[in-house]
């Protein structure tokens, strides 16, 4: 059945290119890295096919009534991990948005005195993003700091397939090893990362290395990637990456749905990890064996909402995968259709598998004592709220009575110093004095907040070490 009308889209990147990038292999705690001009282009481009596949009339994918010229901010919204890799994904994300709205002389103001003024770089449009810090929302980097995670790393690495895996690539490594100057030749570290990136930007590189090499390397990190990041049980701990982030996409749908909310396109920047971890979830790999392994830099998974025709007029989903800046997009499909799956057997087959709250996610990684204060743990007012009853309970006695006693003396020193007035000249002016228990409590009821908007990679720099939360029940920090 067709299902013609696109009513909203959401789109799951990858980030562009990046020079030598290097991960723990047990922790996966990552090294600094930064995007490279390369990067930047390949993000351009996928934000520019983006636009003329869904913001485009002429396109049979094009999002209906979305703003086309001028950004709608209402109806775009995009959320960029800033964990490990976290500028090059923000470099990533500014250039894709800077292809998908491109400057137009709309961008522009007319003034009292009647003339135009258009915004600079020729009407450059300035799409706020929304970065998402690991320390107080793990819905774009669950899988570090995660006990259960790194044990499954562990036992990965002590299976038989592993161990099998290791002897056969064995004659490889060894002679890799004069093209790695230093690096570990083993299958435990891959080595593909820092082959790929000499092999782009080195010319003297490029030119020495065997012939081969490249796709041996990529086979195995491949391998390993697989291996990490995906499991056969849609619940599984090794599915970590994607289970966070269906909560962000299942939550973005909905709101799609819902004819009160202006939002139509979410962009979700994030690494490859949670593309491995999608594509066996929802069993796409099972349709397409191709997509095993790391994808692309610039890849992008579309899950478009549509709307079908009568008499089944349900909401139907249709997911398609770009790998890289060299294909197009191709249609996939999710645990066993041919074709569209609706909406709502989506919904209800990834449910139980979303790890929905910050919460939950500590418990999925095997934290037992919710209370302690520890670098994997950095929500103490939220892990608070699992310490014992009555400790609890005591705690919150005695937070009371110093409030009451704070609030009570306050209220003397308002009350003797009403009536105060200061004599200026001919005139009397009276003090007017907002009583500290208000104060007191206005404070204790203003939300933290989990993320930052941002406009530009300046912005960014400069307020990147200022971390703040936000704090609240459901889905406290994973809105």
């Amino acid at each position: 059945m067709s299902h013609p009308t696109v009513r909203g889209v959401v789109v799951i990147t990858r980030n562009g290119d990046r020079v030598d990038y290097y991960q723990d292999p047990k922790t996966y705690q990552s090294a600094q890295t930064d995007s490279t001009p390369l990067g930047e282009v390949q993000s351009h481009q996928l934000g520019e096919y983006l636009r003329k596949e869904y913001f485009s009339s002429s396109s049979p994918s094009f999002i209906h009534g979305v703003s086309t010229d001028l950004v709608d901010l209402g109806q775009v919204h995009a959320r960029i991990k800033n964990g490990g890799e976290g500028s090059v994904v923000f470099d990533s994300t500014i250039a894709l948005l800077q292809g998908l709205f491109p400057p137009t002389s709309k961008n522009s103001i007319e003034l009292a005195n009647g003339s135009l003024v258009v915004a600079p770089l020729g009407g450059y449009q300035y799409v706020p993003a929304e970065t998402v810090e690991p320390s107080n929302d793990r819905s774009l980097e669950s899988w570090t700091d995660c006990p259960n995670f790194e044990a499954h790393v562990e036992k990965f690495y002590s299976s038989d397939k592993f161990k099998n895996a290791e002897k056969q690539a064995a004659v490889f490594y060894k002679e890799a090893n004069d093209f790695l100057f230093g690096r570990p030749a083993t299958l435990v570290n891959a080595v593909f990362d820092y082959m790929n990136h000499e092999l782009t930007h080195n010319k003297s590189y490029a030119h020495r290395l065997p012939p081969t090499f490249i796709e041996q390397a990529r086979h195995w990190a491949n391998f390993h990637e697989e291996g990490v990041f995906s499991e056969s049980d849609i619940n599984g701990i090794g599915n970590i990456a994607g289970r966070t982030l269906l909560q962000s996409v299942v939550n973005s749908l909905e709101r799609i749905t819902f004819d009160g909310d202006p939002l139509q396109f979410l962009v979700e920047s994030t690494t490859y990890q949670a593309f491995i971890s999608l594509f066996t979830q929802t069993e796409m790999i099972q349709d397409d064996p191709t997509l095993k392994g790391i994808p692309e830099f610039a890849s992008a998974i579309a899950i478009e909402l549509r709307r079908g025709s009568l008499p089944d007029n349900r909401d139907f989903l249709r997911f398609k995968f770009k790998n890289g800046t060299d294909e197009e997009f191709r249609t996939l499909h999710v645990f066993g259709h041919k074709g569209d799956i609706p909406l709502t057997e989506f919904i209800y087959r990834v449910e139980g598998s979303v790890v929905s709250s910050n919460r939950q996610w500590l418990s999925v990684c095997g934290y037992k004592s919710f209370g302690a204060w520890t670098p994997a743990l950095p929500f103490g007012i939220d892990a608070m709220a699992d310490q014992r009853p009555v400790a609890t309970a005591v705690y919150g006695a005695l937070f009371a009575t110093l409030l009451m006693v704070f609030v009570f003396a306050a209220s003397k020193l308002v009350r003797r110093a009403r009536g105060k007035r200061i004599t200026l000249g001919a005139m009397e002016v009276h003090h007017h004095h907002h009583p500290p228990s208000l104060l007191v409590l206005s404070w204790l009821t203003v939300p933290w907040r989990s993320s930052r908007v941002v406009t530009s990679p300046a912005h960014y720099r400069l307020s990147a070490p200022h971390r703040t939360s936000k704090l609240s029940a459901g889905f406290e920090a994973f809105a």
